[in-house]
């Protein structure tokens, strides 16, 4: 282009850039107002989410517990979702999505943005499933909703996880179910519109609680606690929101918006669901993801309060209940009380839960099993006594087989947990645990690699000895298919090869797979669901032959 003909050009830019902007349409408001027109009977005001996994494989996520894999095909009841929402409504219209459960790929989740028209975004994020559960908040941000994340994830570390990811609003630090129904009155200018019950657990949980809003009118975020907001091109988090005072207070789960007839379970015939009967746990494991959220406290429902819910699940036509909480037995008055009531109702309902070792008595675990416990979840972690003090876990081995015993004298399945990898390990005190493991009376085991999530002690521990593996990632941080951890003599590859020996060690035996059998002549349904935990631990024997 020749010089003259550059300045002729320059010259038109320079006049078109020189009119008034008020002399053109606005084309951003525009397309604001059509959106707002154009939106559905369908259309909700926030869309609360269980996105899509990366692989089509089932996973778990909910905002208590860490994200991993099910290897033992669980389908995890979304019930952090339905309490939120119970919350929520009448106020605001909203719906739940648990893509999960409905085993739902991005195509069909994307469509169902695009019915819905959420204003807000809600959805929940864990490390190994960081970028995918963000590709989500990028459909939803790309159709004009606000997007906001809670977890086990965005917890410990806000800033980092908002920083890559501009599609992220918003994140809520800690409990989340106060915070985010205080951003949304904020948002929409509804604190005035507050149900009583929701004015009482504002003003409750905090003493100091007022609505945060500048002189003008719009929100001043800074004022919301627990929350963590994009201030320009910098992410600022806010002083953390007291933890709600009372669980009994809170409304029962809308359990009808989740796809509870879909939500499934190993050695439980038919649909499940939770019911979380406290937070918070006392003891004090490394490793645990659980003291990120919510410190050392311990809440608890009163019984009468769980007996309530449970009426509400029997007349969905649920018989099946998982009592979820960090520590089931924390309580053992709690627990009583619950059972007794059970049994004085005739409820009939069955029931599994989790526990530790050193939290039961004999006892206590035969009046559970006469209210319908049938399976206790066991943390037992390890069969060496000097990696369970280092990781603070409070029990030893020989506790753990004492309640083991006491748990299959009163008629009730062990579900033992082992984890793989962590502080001190070595391939003789994996040896050990395997070991141990085959002397306890279990129905069935499972064996993780550890796993340092951010904010725990076990993280820090490892940050501070080099041991986390270069250019690794949090989407490796699944405790079945990968780690992050690469102890000196002891490397990510060994690790993961004991978690699957491990496995084939104490299941391909005539004990254990005598209880597969039983499963597959009472319910071929769990026996396929064993099958495939076994068929993904396969490829042992060709890597044992390779090391």
């Amino acid at each position: 282009m020749s010089e003259e003909s550059l300045e002729k050009v320059n010259l038109g830019t320079r006049r078109i850039a020189n009119v008034k902007l008020a002399n053109f349409p606005n084309a951003d408001q525009i397309v604001r107002e059509n959106i707002i027109k154009s939106r559905r009977t369908e259309a909700v005001d926030i869309l609360l989410v269980n996105p899509p996994t990366p692989d089509g494989e089932l996973w778990i996520r909910t905002q208590h517990r860490v994200g991993r894999k099910t290897r033992e095909n669980m389908v995890w009841p979304q019930v952090s979702l339905a309490q939120m929402a119970a919350l929520m409504v009448p106020t605001y219209k909203v719906k739940i999505i648990d893509a999960n459960a409905e085993r739902m790929g991005w195509k069909e989740f994307t469509e169902l943005i695009n019915l819905y028209q959420p204003k807000y975004y809600f959805t929940q994020m864990t490390a190994p499933t960081l970028e995918n559960d963000m590709y989500g908040c990028f459909l939803a941000k790309s159709r004009g909703a606000t997007t906001i994340a809670f977890g086990t994830h965005v917890t410990p570390i806000p800033v980092e996880t908002m920083r890559p990811f501009p599609a992220l609003d918003f994140s809520l630090v800690g409990e989340p179910d106060l915070t985010i129904l205080d951003l949304l009155d904020h948002l929409e200018n509804k604190i005035e519109q507050r149900t009583e019950l929701v004015k009482k657990l504002m003003a409750d949980h905090d003493p100091n609680y007022k609505p945060s809003f500048n002189q003008d009118g719009s929100v001043n975020f800074s004022g919301i606690k627990g929350l963590a907001w994009r201030d320009g091109d910098k992410v600022v988090v806010n002083p953390p929101r007291p933890f709600i005072k009372d669980l009994n207070d809170l409304p029962i789960p809308l359990h009808e918006l989740l796809p509870y007839k879909k939500y499934l379970m190993p050695l439980i015939k038919g649909p499940f669901t939770f019911i979380v009967s406290s937070r918070g746990c006392t003891a004090g494991c490394i490793y645990c993801i659980k003291h990120v959220s919510y410190q050392y406290s311990v809440r608890i429902r009163e019984p009468e309060k769980i007996m309530e819910e449970l009426w509400v699940l029997k007349n969905l036509g649920l018989n099946n209940v998982h009592m979820y909480a960090d520590l089931f037995t924390v309580s053992r008055d709690q627990v009583v009380g619950l059972c007794k009531l059970m049994i004085e109702s005739n409820i009939n309902m069955k029931w599994t839960c989790n526990s530790r070792v050193d939290y039961v008595d004999e006892e206590m675990l035969q009046l559970m099993a006469k209210a319908g416990c049938h399976l206790i979840s066991w943390g037992v972690e390890s069969g060496s006594a000097e990696i369970l003090k280092h990781a603070r876990k409070g029990a030893d081995p020989d506790k753990a087989m004492r309640a083991l015993t006491w748990s299959r004298k009163a008629g009730i399945k062990n579900w033992g947990y082992f984890i793989i990898g962590l502080p001190t390990e070595t391939e003789e005190t994996i040896k050990k645990t395997i070991e141990f493991a085959k002397t306890l009376p279990l129905d069935i085991a499972l064996f993780h690699v550890a796993a340092p999530y951010p904010g725990t002690p076990f993280f820090f521990e490892v940050v501070e000895n080099g041991w986390f593996r270069p250019g690794t990632r949090w989407e490796q941080v699944d405790m079945d298919k990968g780690t992050v951890l690469d102890y000196p003599g002891l490397p990510a590859e060994r690790l993961l090869y004991w978690q699957k020996r491990a496995f084939r060690e104490w299941a391909f035996r005539p004990g254990p797979m005598f209880t597969y059998l039983k499963m597959l002549l009472s319910d071929i349904s769990t026996f396929k669901i064993a099958l495939s935990t076994g068929i993904q631990h396969l490829s042992w024997q060709s890597e044992k032959n390779k090391s």
